[in-house]
């Protein structure tokens, strides 16, 4: 056992002394990832890793492997890439500002708010409310039912009107409210309800009440001139490299945000800063526990990335366990990227993490090394 402890140290060290190798902000925290990240990597033979950690406001980040392959870029804090569904929290925020404004309430039925021209479906008299779509209560499938996309442009077919259709024909599963199911569905009718609501493209809402005050640079929907050259190529199940296909505006809300490992650190800091003043009803409304495990049936969709406790605003709330402090989390996946974040409020970590091939063995895996890692550094 100690032979294969030094062997993987070894290596660890070989690939930490690159000259490639990202600088870490705090020399302390990057002892403490530095080992359980190498070792991630190594296990995975993914062609890049990336992980980062803020702890009391304090930052490390650092990256294995190279942001394509074929390329000589290895993966750092300022690497841009897709950051999936992780998008569905920065949703979730914005859903939270327009609630502490009151210009909506979670209560609403979506119906109020959605100007699509169609009659939003119910069922046994309950209807969608905005706060069923935000916990994936709302009893819509998981994806919306439409024709493939061609190779080279596979979200072309999601757009408003397959939305519009797909909805007015019914699709619910479950009375909204009384299950769960994770639903991109959902969160993308989400998304265009708050944008009507806040009366401009949802795009402009989420970037003054989310991105804008989060001082976020570098987190967009769309790709600026200039951001290619640091975006991370994502890799299929093969290996073989996927296209950076652009998402359609209406996938603003589930999935089309692309993000560094810096903006999602300081992000996870804006969210840790609870007893801030600024913007404290947004933050308390966006953290709070919304539905438990237990009060819903099905529960389908919800624990790839650890064991669901309740849900928040698009956040999955693990509960505490053993040393291991109460945790939101969130992960996502797309075009050949696989990312997780998540945060202690209470202890004032954070940790964020991507790989750029689909494995979703190595993806559940790093979802474990974050929380582990959240445990570890938490005050005891």
């Amino acid at each position: 056992m100690r032979h294969a402890v030094s062997t993987i140290l070894c290596g660890a060290t070989v690939l930490l002394a690159g000259p490639g190798m990202a600088v870490a902000d705090n020399a302390l925290l990057k002892e403490a990832i530095e080992l359980p990240a190498a070792v991630l990597y190594l296990d995975s033979g993914v062609p890049g890793l990336v992980l980062g950690v803020i702890k009391d406001g304090e930052t490390a980040v650092i990256g294995f492997g190279k942001i394509a392959k074929g390329s000589d870029t290895e993966p750092d804090g300022d690497t841009l890439m897709r950051i999936g569904s992780i998008t569905k929290v920065f949703t979730g925020a914005t859903l939270a500002s327009l609630v502490a404004d009151g210009t909506v309430a979670l209560s609403d039925p979506l119906q109020e708010h959605l100007d699509w021209g169609i009659t939003v479906p119910s069922r046994d008299g309950h209807v969608i409310r905005l706060i069923d779509l935000a916990t994936h209560t709302s009893g819509l499938p998981r994806e919306v039912e439409r024709e493939s996309g061609p190779p080279d442009n596979p979200f072309s077919t999601l757009t408003e009107e397959t939305y519009s259709k797909a909805l007015a024909a019914d699709p619910l599963l479950f009375t909204p409210g009384t299950g769960g199911l994770y639903s991109n569905f959902a969160f993308d009718v989400l998304s265009a309800a708050l944008g009507h609501a806040a009366g401009k493209p949802y795009a402009e809402a989420l970037d003054e009440r989310v991105i804008g005050p989060a001082g976020l640079k570098d987190t967009v929907l769309t790709l600026r001139p200039g951001d290619e050259d640091r975006l991370m190529q994502g890799h299929n199940f093969d290996g073989s490299p996927m296209p950076n296909v652009p998402a359609t505006p209406v996938m603003a809300g589930a999935s089309s945000l692309y993000s560094t490992p810096n903006d999602i650190l300081k992000w996870l800091g804006w969210h840790m800063d609870r007893l801030s003043a600024d913007n404290a009803e947004m933050r308390l409304l966006d953290h709070a526990a919304y539905v438990t495990r237990d009060q819903l049936s099905p529960v389908l969709g919800y624990d790839e990335s650890g064991h669901m406790d309740a849900v928040g605003l698009g956040w999955i709330i693990m509960n505490a366990d053993g040393g291991r402090p109460s945790i939101l989390q969130k992960a996502g996946g797309l075009q050949g990227i696989f990312t997780y974040c998540a945060f202690s409020p209470s202890r004032n970590i954070g940790v964020f993490v991507a790989i750029n091939q689909f494995k979703f063995g190595t993806a559940m895996e790093m979802a474990t090394v974050a929380n582990d890692l959240i445990a570890t550094l938490a005050p005891r």
